[in-house]
């Protein structure tokens, strides 16, 4: 079957309505009428066979098939942008709206603090931030995601960024109340602060690892949140024992506020990946934002 070309226009028109949220602004970004635009939508529609978007008089939204089908359809743009300026011979140019997907810890505690560093270097590039840490659509509508755990990239592209040292911590207050755990089964007569799995819903054990030797250690606590910084400044407040990735917790250890304990059973480490579409040459600012985050990364190792 012969592809329609006409496809690509529409898919254009789909792209600006679902960034700007109605027609009458697509339009304006486009150049066109807003009858124009949302005729273009209405022959997409038609040629493509599912319905696009739910509309109301203040707005347009994504039908669930319009979402998937506008995840897929970005990257492909994003491609055909890139062979567009390859073909101008501006490979090496570094502009356009960059879409990222990032954890929240690795967002707060290491990105955020130097994008204006990185904005500042590529005054041509804007950023979509999502910040999450679901693994499920991680990729809808975006040019890079970064999260942590094992990589479950399947048709992606995947990079892996570091290994960071899980450490145990807590405050010198609550150490001073309730004394210095001297081996990991002591923390069974400690308050634990407890990070859940945003996959299972569960928390996350405890393992520790020392000289090839594992444990479990079953902690309890009263205190459950989907939020490591959350967690991290109920447990610099005395509430509790945490264990937290060690990348971007220097600043709680260099002030003091939290000192590591069981250090010689901190050997465990966790992976950091970046996830691109599968596709063979990522777009110049995905590439130097990649670059990016390795020496941001580098800097913020405590």
């Amino acid at each position: 079957m012969s592809f329609d070309t006409r496809i690509l226009t529409g898919v254009g028109v789909l792209a600006a309505v679902a960034e700007t949220g109605n027609f009458a602004r697509a339009a304006d970004v486009l150049g066109l009428t807003p009858s124009g635009v949302s005729r273009a939508i209405a022959r997409l529609e038609v040629r493509i066979g599912i319905r696009l978007f739910d509309r109301s008089p203040r707005a347009v939204t994504l039908t669930d098939e319009g979402r998937r089908f506008h995840a897929q359809i970005m990257p492909l743009l994003a491609s055909i942008e890139e062979a567009a300026t390859d073909a101008a011979g501006a490979a090496a140019t570094v502009s356009g709206k960059l879409r990222i997907n990032v954890d929240p810890w690795f967002a707060r505690m290491v990105l955020a603090p130097r994008l204006p560093a990185f904005l500042a270097r590529y005054p041509q590039v804007s950023i979509d931030l999502l910040v999450s840490n679901h693994r499920e659509d991680k990729m809808a509508g975006v040019d890079v995601a970064v999260r942590f755990g094992p990589a479950d990239g399947g048709s992606l592209i995947v990079r892996k960024l570091l290994d960071t040292r899980v450490l145990t911590c807590a405050a010198p207050t609550y150490l001073g109340r309730y004394g210095t755990p001297q081996s990991p089964h002591d923390l069974l007569h400690h308050e634990a602060l407890l990070f859940r799995d945003p996959q299972t819903g569960r928390p996350f054990e405890w393992e520790f690892s020392k000289d090839g030797q594992a444990i479990d250690v079953d902690v309890r606590g009263r205190m459950t949140t989907d939020d490591p910084t959350t967690a991290i400044e109920a447990c610099a407040a005395g509430h509790g024992i945490f264990q937290s990735l060690a990348l971007g917790l220097d600043a709680w250890l260099r002030r003091g506020e939290l000192v590591q304990i069981l250090s010689e059973w901190s050997t465990e480490r966790y992976p950091l990946y970046a996830y691109l579409p599968s596709r063979r040459l990522p777009p110049a600012k995905v590439r130097v934002f990649l670059d990016f985050i390795v020496e941001a990364v580098a800097a913020s190792a405590p």
